[in-house]
């Protein structure tokens, strides 16, 4: 198949990414995942569901031009060929879409950044669980400290802190770490799975799944722009590049690079919209991100 020259420029430059420009690249991904918060505060009508509905929308537009352009004509074949593994891969992707914009509409972006930061602890134990990775003791402390980070950071605001928003942030987390196991599984038992597919199936259920409840429809044409901006920007455009820098990196760099989101959602929240983050926020985050951070370190030490 005749390779465009735009597109064999992008393969080539795949192909050539040191791991200095990956590191780099995962610092520019973290950042604009941590948009979010800001740009959805500045939403003048769009609420709850409808939000979901269309960053979900403008994200599977976005994959549906941006994969064909990087990846060939070729490119949406893993849709057909793609067994249960992909799918179920796109379900969690959905409810991790979901629940996120739902509940940053819910409670303070701090609160759901923080929740979302153990992610890769509850994978562990998750994966512990149901396909039976043994847990280090290293990691088996490391989720102990996030757990009692959140108790802490929750427990304190529970006058303040709706509970329907701190269930909705929990499926954040949890979804990621199925959805992690699920691929672990499949490749164990020689499935491959192709994470952008799943992406685009997850934007597909995502948006289908919140139409109902998105409507009568209320954004106003500035709330339009805001969500194409965050379907485009903050969603489409990171996932591609995250997933590039996944063949250079190595777990544990992605685990502590990931972290920045939650640093650069919390200052970008705070200096964007005013949400200063409180005192139990601030405590029970560095528990969380100290935990990952320990645990991460330890792994990439023994890995060297």
């Amino acid at each position: 198949m005749e390779t465009h020259p735009a597109q064999a420029s992008l393969l080539q430059a795949g192909r050539s990414l040191t791991h200095t420009r990956a590191v780099w690249t995962m610092v520019g991904a973290t950042f604009l995942w941590s948009i979010a918060g800001v740009v959805t505060r500045h939403l003048e009508q769009a609420r709850s569901f409808e939000v979901t509905f269309w960053r979900s929308v403008f994200t599977l537009a976005s994959l549906l031009v941006l994969l064909p352009a990087v990846r060939g004509r070729n490119a949406l074949a893993p849709l057909l060929r793609g067994g249960h593994a992909l799918w179920l891969s796109g379900v969690c992707w959905s409810v991790m879409f979901t629940a996120f914009m739902v509940g940053i509409t819910l409670m303070p972006v701090a609160n759901v950044l923080v929740t979302m930061a153990s992610g890769p602890l509850l994978t562990a134990l998750v994966a512990r669980v149901f396909i039976g990775h043994r847990i280090a003791p290293r990691t088996g402390m490391a989720i102990a400290v996030a757990g009692l980070g959140i108790a802490w950071m929750f427990g304190t605001q529970v006058r303040s802190v709706p509970l329907a928003g701190t269930l909705v942030a929990l499926c954040v987390p949890l979804a990621a770490a199925v959805n992690w196991t699920v691929v672990q599984h499949a490749q164990r038992h020689g499935e491959s799975v192709d994470l952008m597919p799943a992406v685009l199936i997850g934007a597909v259920i995502s948006s289908l799944a919140t139409l109902p409840l998105a409507l009568p429809f209320a954004a106003s044409g500035h709330d339009l722009l805001l969500l194409a901006f965050l379907g485009l920007v903050q969603l489409a455009v990171p996932c591609l590049l995250v997933v590039r820098c996944g063949r250079v990196l190595k777990a544990p760099e992605m685990a502590l690079l990931g972290l920045l989101e939650v640093i650069f959602g919390i200052l970008l929240a705070w200096w964007g919209a005013g949400e200063r983050p409180g005192p139990a926020v601030l405590t029970g985050g560095a528990l969380v991100i100290g935990a990952l951070v320990f645990n991460e370190l330890l792994g990439w030490r023994e890995q060297t």
